[in-house]
């Protein structure tokens, strides 16, 4: 079942070797695997933003504050 959070500060994702991408603030919806965290959402009109980051990354910005889990 997924499960919802807010991003509330910076946080990015880097795909393959490129630079960091910073997900937009707001509403994500999260699927928590232990060793991965897929977070998706809605980048622009009709187009979903999505990327799996590694899980202590993941518990590292819900630690700081950066990402919010909600119910």
């Amino acid at each position: 079942m997924p499960q919802f959070a807010m991003i509330t500060g910076d946080v990015t994702y880097t795909p393959g070797d490129g630079q960091p991408i910073e997900i937009p603030r707001g509403r994500v919806e999260v699927d928590l695997a232990p060793d991965s965290a897929t977070l998706s959402w809605d980048a622009l009109d009709g187009v979903a933003g999505v990327t799996a980051i590694p899980r202590t990354q993941f518990d590292d910005y819900v630690r700081d504050g950066k990402i919010t889990l909600t119910h």
